[in-house]
């Protein structure tokens, strides 16, 4: 996208209720989250972006290594001989692969893909370590970069390149690779619900929607304001289709050589977009505080040179710093206070503390909630100033939870439960359909499972399985809403990023 295109993104955010899609680009330049490379479908993830991203990156690395997972890093070509060796996950992948043909002036004598995702190299490796059932698990996880050529992009939520974490796991049996798989899909439905402010709702893929290669595959599906789905996290059970493809053994403790089991799971920089469009409003971005670069933001109000007002600026925050908050100091003496205000709202910190000569006569402090509309009588308070650091610690775990709750709010409302039915009625079909077309938001039925009747559902209305879950107690001797044949499971289809 053009220089141009870009600056005039910069002056004005539409209303977000009006063009979701506008509001969502405006806010991402405005804010300094990112900037258009000279690549189509690429962006730099400028400062304010990346430390985003880092404080998603730390949440997540704790949780992994208090798990027992280790950090490595593989490599970003992967030849193409290795990649066909698994040919279910060649083909799901072969539209989005990127491949090097030249290498200093020469053509390479075998094509290399760039890493749309790294089960085939990780593979590889482990077949060369893994020997005895003293190997195992295995507990990997990296943290990269991967490309996939996408056709239609958007900042954070589709990209050509991206980051993410990849972990890859190897277990002696099918039962610890599927605990495995669901102990970090619980690990990242905390984060999204806990750090992120993200509820999600979260089952199995259908077989149409399943990660190439996979035996598994389940998701964390979040609900977006205009009722599109977004995928936000997935976890795979591989069984032994890539250890069989890649040849990855090891001797049991009966002598016994067997094919390992393996899993894949990841979260990607997507996580960011869904939380921009969740939270954000007509001001720009609202940060959940678990995940704020800058937790608080003071700004010294001065008349001419006034410079004990600024000391004392700086005093606050230092003890705000000593008691473990992100803070700044707005003291840029070229810019008027509001302006000021209004940039540290544009880029989302949660909290806003105000301080002028009168206030520190007063002995308080102005503090002023993200979180709440300007005109909310509880969005701006004064505090005596010793009690700011203890105030402040309170309002910002009030922010985290607000926001989460305002955005569960939102999903129950837009999730349409559909009871269960005994005989088929075209009725139920037609306005199942109907939601589906108009984007009424997440909406569960009771479901045949059968991809003929998923397929039907995609191309008249432009929705797919989200995921699964089991079928109700109610819902039992139920048919499909879709057609007529025996539900097997509950699913939840939506149009999506």
């Amino acid at each position: 996208m053009s220089q141009p295109v870009e600056q005039s993104a910069m002056r004005e955010i539409p209303p977000k209720d009006d063009d979701l899609s506008a509001w969502y680009t405006a806010v991402c330049l405005k804010a300094e989250l990112v900037s258009y490379a000279p690549v189509r479908g690429c962006v730099v993830l400028r400062p304010y972006g990346y430390a985003l991203w880092e404080r998603l990156q730390a949440v997540l690395d704790r949780r992994f290594k208090e798990t027992g997972h280790q950090n490595a890093y593989f490599p970003l070509l992967i030849p193409e001989s290795l990649l066909t060796r698994e040919s279910e996950h060649i083909a799901g992948f072969a539209p989005e692969v990127a491949w090097v043909t030249h290498g200093g002036g020469e053509q390479l004598p075998e094509r290399l893909a760039i890493r749309p995702t790294s089960e085939v190299i990780i593979g590889t490796m482990y077949a060369q370590w893994i020997e005895s059932y003293r190997d195992l698990p295995v507990l990997i996880n990296q943290w990269v970069s991967v490309m996939r050529w996408e056709k239609a992009t958007r900042p954070f939520l589709r990209t050509l390149e991206f980051l993410w974490q990849e972990g890859h796991t190897a277990h002696a049996t099918e039962a610890e690779a599927r605990e495995e798989a669901e102990r970090m899909l619980a690990i990242y439905r905390e984060v999204a619900e806990q750090v992120v402010g993200a509820p999600v709702v979260v089952g199995e893929k259908s077989a149409s929607e399943r990660f190439a290669g996979a035996v598994h595959t389940y998701s964390l599906e979040a609900l977006m304001p205009d009722g599109k789905a977004l995928q936000v996290a997935t976890s795979h059970e591989l069984g032994q289709n890539f250890s069989r493809a890649y040849d990855i053994t090891f001797a049991d403790i009966d002598r016994t050589v067997k094919h390992v089991w393996t899993t894949s799971w990841g979260m990607s920089w997507r996580m960011l977009g869904a939380m921009i469009m969740l939270h954000g409003d007509d001001r720009g971005l609202r940060l959940p505080p678990e995940l704020a670069p800058i937790e608080v933001l003071i700004v010294p109000i001065t008349r001419g040179d006034q410079p004990d007002v600024i000391a004392e600026a700086h005093r606050l925050g230092a003890l705000l710093r000593e008691a473990g908050r992100r803070i700044k100091v707005d003291d840029r003496d070229e810019k008027r206070p509001g302006f000021k205000f209004s940039d540290g709202e544009m880029r989302g910190i949660p909290l806003r503390i105000e301080l002028g000569a009168r206030d520190i006569a007063d002995g308080v402090a102005v503090v002023v909630r993200r979180d709440r509309e300007r005109s909310d009588h509880d969005a701006k308070q004064a505090v005596p100033i010793d009690d700011v650091v203890d105030v402040t610690a309170r309002l910002l775990r009030d922010i985290q939870e607000n926001l989460l709750r305002q955005a569960r709010e939102r999903l129950e409302r837009m999730t349409i439960r559909w009871p269960g039915i005994r005989e088929h009625s075209s009725l139920e079909r037609e306005r199942f359909l109907t939601a589906c077309r108009e984007r009424a938001g997440l909406l569960e039925i009771p479901w045949c499972d059968v991809a003929s009747c998923e397929a039907e559902v995609k191309a008249t209305t432009g929705a797919t399985t989200r995921n699964c879950v089991p079928l109700l107690p109610e819902d039992l001797a139920s048919c499909c809403v879709v057609c007529d044949r025996p539900a097997r499971v509950r699913a939840r289809f939506a149009q999506s990023y």
